[in-house]
């Protein structure tokens, strides 16, 4: 079952949270274009809110664009590992309850994190805080590409932790096309990430998947030595360039 964090007016389903450590060293970074492109899309690049900033990698490549960034999360832990910038200014919120003035941000941005609100009443923060004229920028990531052999037994390794993964998962497996998004949409260029990873690293950020916290507590063991095994019969170099594409959907505030 999904445990809650429940802090003073703050109740939110928490994954992550045990995880912190681990999001903060082993999640991929997004490119710097993409964030380049969000801050071109608005009339001055003033305020920014990184909504579920997690360990703060959106808010990061938001304060290189924009003069400030108020960065957001439910998560105290996951804020206590959060990326320390000047332009950064991280607050324990929720996205349905930001804190935030009326009409104050600029770009509103989210981060693999969507799925996890409650949308009706997260829209209804946006359109409160966002600037008319403003955008929401909202965006996931799935499985992994490195080689055929290596991405057929990733594959073979998300078909066996699917279960265990929460339900909202469904949105990243249909890459945000479903998902709710009630505003004017604008077209954007494709976006993607990449990194040089060796096995071990590979195998940290498998150690980041909520799915691998929940099957360890069903069945008493980690699934990372099993991951591991299979990698290793694929895994040809020191180092191997594992990519992912980003799903990336931007509406305009009117």
């Amino acid at each position: 079952m999904t445990a809650s964090i429940c802090v003073p007016r703050m109740c939110f389903p928490n994954h992550f949270s045990a995880l912190a450590h681990k999001y903060v060293q082993y999640r991929p970074g997004y490119p710097d274009a993409l964030f380049a492109f969000l801050a071109s899309q608005v009339r001055e690049p003033s305020c920014a809110w990184d909504c579920g900033t997690g360990n703060g990698q959106a808010a990061l490549g938001l304060a290189r664009h924009f003069h400030r960034v108020i960065a957001t999360d439910a998560s105290p832990e996951q804020l206590a590992v959060a990326i320390q910038h000047p332009n950064i200014e991280y607050r324990l919120a929720q996205a349905e309850s930001s804190g935030l003035a009326t009409a104050s941000i600029d770009v509103c941005t989210v981060a693999q994190a969507l799925h996890w609100f409650n949308l009706e009443k997260f829209y209804q923060e946006v359109r409160r805080v966002v600037r008319s004229g403003g955008i929401l920028a909202v965006w996931a990531y799935a499985q992994s590409t490195v080689t055929p052999d290596v991405d057929a037994v990733i594959s073979a390794i998300y078909r066996w932790l699917r279960p265990y993964f929460p339900p909202e998962r469904r949105w990243i497996d249909e890459h945000y096309t479903t998902i709710p998004f009630p505003f004017p949409e604008l077209s954007a260029p494709a976006f993607s990430m990449s990194a040089l990873w060796t096995l071990e690293e590979m195998l940290g950020y498998y150690s980041s998947w909520s799915a691998i916290a929940a099957y360890q507590r069903e069945h008493g063991h980690s699934p990372l030595p099993t991951i591991e095994h299979a990698l290793r019969t694929v895994w040809t170099q020191p180092r191997m360039l594992v990519q992912w594409t980003l799903h990336l959907r931007i509406g305009r505030i009117v």
